[in-house]
């Protein structure tokens, strides 16, 4: 059974259980959903752009105690988790700056009669959302859909029940409609309950590709529309005349930051012959400083994983590589500490068809490749199932754009480490999802563009 319960990743210790929902309150909860979208479609979006409006200014108002909870549920050092609140702010102001042009009308130029493409919000959305930024998911999700018009039920991660009750408090403070957003405690066995029912016509996840795949599964026999923002193994790309000081930086903050759990994070780094030596020198000297404890500590880094069960698996993911013949640099264990932590680690000579060679390493573990071609570096890249962000480092940014051009992937950054902001478009191919968030994109998944043409 779901369990729903704060434990601090950084002590273990158990902070507070909450109560898992009744199948009685999610059925209240979406009947709920689905009347309050019959009258919030129909206000002006201006209005509905107010609401959001006033959630930002209720995140940046209540920035220090939302940012305790998060640091308290999942381990983020607090620098990290102020930022987190503040990207949740800007994206809701946003959306409400935008949704107005996002929804316009769209005439179109045909053949015959005049023709108008309207859009429109199509019902009650289900969001399942994962626990290593526990606001700003579900800003990305919940802000444009709310603009829209679609009403929203929100199953968040076990182990963010108080971030959960958190969001859908400040949202309700900001005043929306009772039922247009709705925290749920909800089993994943209720979950496919919530997907079936006919007032649900969406469902968005973001979390690992076993996840996507059973809520793909459920979603495709009910005829639900989906948006999956899934895992990723991202390379980080080298070149020869790469700025090797602004490479080093931006490897350091891409792969480290949030303590490597970010599915956009760089997790491989695939660097050039003429460049490996020093880039490697300066990279594991930068990772070795690194330093990792009490996230809530002035000058920490890195903070613990979310759960010792995610420490005991990046661990392993790194025994098993050693075992296979690669080698720790720096790192490479489990500090002396009570607590999920995990040292920084950077590995070379991991061998294919081991752990951490196929799989997505959710930790601060770097693996370092040498290649000595670029058409060997694309290829080495593309030797994932997924397909989500990536970076690519070289002062010649035609010939840098180029290899961006190549490689299978839904995102990339030049010459910049990946990030997000609330006006790019966010998403991946192959086993890293389907759909977009964030921008206009992110505003034009659970929509009904509906034709409107006269003769």
């Amino acid at each position: 059974m779901t369990e729903y319960a704060v434990t601090d990743p950084a002590t273990g210790r158990l902070v507070r259980r909450f109560p898992t929902a009744t199948d009685a309150e999610v059925d209240t909860a979406v009947e709920a959903a689905g009347r309050a979208f019959r009258t919030w479609r129909l206000r002006p979006v201006a209005e509905r752009a107010a609401y959001l409006a006033a959630a930002a200014e209720r995140y940046r108002a209540d920035r220090e105690r939302l940012a305790g909870i998060i640091t308290r549920e999942m381990g983020k050092t607090t620098a990290e988790a102020l930022g987190e609140v503040d990207l949740c702010a800007r994206i809701y102001d946003y959306y409400a700056q935008n949704a107005a042009a996002f929804t316009a009308d769209r005439v179109l130029d045909v053949s015959h009669g005049t023709a108008t493409v309207r859009t429109e919000p199509i019902g009650a959305l289900l969001g399942i959302m994962p626990w290593n930024y526990p606001h700003y998911q579900v800003a990305r999700f919940a802000a444009p859909n709310i603009a829209l018009g679609n009403t929203v039920l929100l199953k968040h991660a076990p182990s963010c029940p108080e971030s959960a009750g958190a969001v859908a408090g400040l949202l309700a403070d900001a005043g929306l409609p009772e039922g247009v957003y709705t925290n749920l405690y909800a089993t994943e066995a209720q979950c496919v309950r919530i997907i079936e029912h006919p007032a649900v016509q969406g469902v968005s996840l973001t979390g690992s590709e076993r996840a996507g795949r059973a809520v793909g599964e459920v979603a495709g026999r009910a005829m639900k529309k989906t948006v999956l923002e899934l895992g990723g193994s991202d390379p980080f790309i080298v070149l020869p005349d790469a700025d090797l000081g602004r490479a080093v930086r931006a490897a350091v903050a891409g792969r480290m930051g949030n303590a490597g759990q970010a599915c956009t994070a760089s997790k491989r780094f695939i660097v050039l012959d003429e460049v490996y030596d020093a880039f490697v020198e300066g990279f594991v000297d930068a990772v070795a400083r690194l330093r990792v404890g009490d996230p809530t500590e002035e000058g920490v880094d890195l903070g613990p994983l979310s759960s010792e069960a995610a420490a005991v698996h990046v661990a392993g993911q790194v025994a098993d590589a050693v075992a296979h013949g690669a080698t720790v640099l720096t790192g490479g264990g489990r500090p002396d500490r009570p607590g999920a932590f995990v040292e920084p680690t950077v590995l070379t000579g991991v061998a294919p068809g081991t752990r951490a060679y196929r799989e997505e390493i959710f930790g601060p573990v770097a693996v370092v490749h040498r290649v000595a071609t670029v058409d060997e570096a694309v290829e080495l890249a593309n030797d994932t199932p997924y397909g989500l962000g990536s970076v690519v480092f070289g002062e010649d940014e035609e010939a840098a754009l180029a290899v961006a051009d190549r490689l299978d992937v839904g995102m990339v950054s030049v010459n910049a480490p990946s990030r997000t902001q609330a006006d790019l478009p966010f998403g991946g191919v192959k086993a890293s999802g389907v759909g977009r968030e964030l921008g206009e994109y992110g505003m034009a998944e659970f929509v009904n563009r509906k034709l409107l043409r006269t003769r």
